[in-house]
Order: structure tokens, then sequence, then C-alpha cells
């Protein structure tokens, strides 16, 4: 038993108290197979390396690689779990919502409090009977003029966009955003746009997926008809 009142440098154990150790346990890496992995056992062979010896050193980085990718895939899979537990809270806040301002708050809020989306902008197009405090309701002629490009395919994009689209989407946050994405609302005729910006430039890059912004723009497709104006 080690003396309590030894210090740390006297209390450290020696090679031989190891060697003992596994002489009076010879079962030890019985119950310990991941450590005798980690070992490095070379064999007498000289210089040159026996074909046992490369066996094992191949199988040991097999096993970490094999290692590393299974803790990548914990990884991504804990995430997965997390966004779509995000997603499905947001998709039932909208399903639950009243009225049109509800929903725009249930998107601005998960948005930015589980997403952490730097920037969200909603644009409704339509005219002065419609209401929304926190959406910009813009004439579908306004926003061809401002952001024509993007309203064309009628598809969810992103990458980096020009100053002008910039500050027709964001008003005064267009000078810090670094790149956008976004996906334009359709029920029949479109009927309006949703775009999130980073402030980093190459956060939304041209290449990346809009598997889960086009997902959301479909949930907003079916939920906000209902609560604009016929």
């Amino acid at each position: 038993m080690t003396d309590p009142t030894l210090t740390d440098s006297e209390a450290t154990i020696t090679e031989q108290e190891v060697v003992d150790y596994l002489r009076k346990n010879p079962a030890f890496f019985v119950s310990q197979p991941g450590l005798l992995a980690d070992i490095n056992l070379p064999h007498e062979s000289g210089p040159a390396i026996s074909l046992v010896e490369r066996q094992v050193s191949v199988l040991r980085e097999r096993n970490m690689d094999m290692r590393h990718r299974l803790s990548k895939l914990l990884d991504n899979a804990r995430d997965n779990d997390r966004l779509f537990d995000k997603t499905k809270k947001l998709v039932l806040s909208l399903l639950e919502s009243k009225n049109l301002n509800d929903s725009i708050d249930a998107l601005l809020h998960s948005f930015k409090h589980d997403f952490d989306i730097h920037f969200t902008s909603i644009l409704l197009f339509g005219d002065n009977a419609l209401e929304a405090h926190k959406a910009k309701v813009v004439t579908i002629n306004d926003a061809r003029q401002h952001i024509g490009t993007l309203l064309k395919g009628n598809r969810a994009q992103c990458g980096t966009f020009t100053d002008t689209e910039n500050g027709y989407l964001f008003d005064g946050h267009a000078s810090v955003v670094g790149s956008v994405a976004m996906v334009p609302l359709t029920f029949g005729n479109t009927f309006g746009l949703l775009a999130i910006a980073n402030r980093d430039a190459n956060y939304y890059r041209s290449s990346m997926g809009t598997l889960f912004l086009s997902y959301i723009g479909e949930v907003l497709n079916r939920t906000l008809p209902k609560h604009l104006p016929q």
C-alpha cells in the first residue's frame, strides 16, 4: 500500500514494481485488450522488421483508424439528433401558431436561439393590407427590381450576394453580412422569400447543400398561406 505521507515523486511506481505486478497477475492483459493493442512489442530481429511485427503494426494502425471513424460517426449521430430535435420543435411551433405574426416570431426565435443563425430576413410579397410586424412586406415588382436574379429559377441558393441584394434583404446589417442562403416561398405563386446570413463569407458556400433550409421553406409554404390575405 502506498504511504499517504509520501510526496508524488517519492510515490512514483518503479519499472520493477510494474514487472513484479505483471508477474503476479499474468492475466492482466486479458481484461485489458485495448491497452494491449497500444503496446509496442518489437521482435528481436536486428535492424530488419519481422513480418509478425509489421502485421501487428498494420493491425494497430487499422484499429486506431477504425476508432477515429467510429468516434466521428458517433459525433455526427449526436449532431443529427440535436438538429432533429431543434427542427421538430420549430415545426411544431409553426403548426401551433394562430396567426402570421405568431409564425414569424416562432421562426425568428428558433433561428436565433436554437440554430444560432446570425441574421434572418423574411420577405412577403403584398401591399399595405398585409400586416407583419417582423417581416418585410414589399411588392413583387419592387423585389424583382432589387433581387430579380435571386427570384429566377425559384430554388434555394447560397453563397456571396451583391451589396445591393444584401442591403435589400438585411437592411442595416448588410455591411456585416458575409454569406447568405435563401429559399423562395411558394404556394401556387411565389409569395415571399426566406433568407439567412452569416458574418463569415465562407460559411454559406455555393457548393454546400440547402436541404435544411429547403425543408423549412416547404414547411412555411404549407403553414403561412393560411394566414395571408386571400
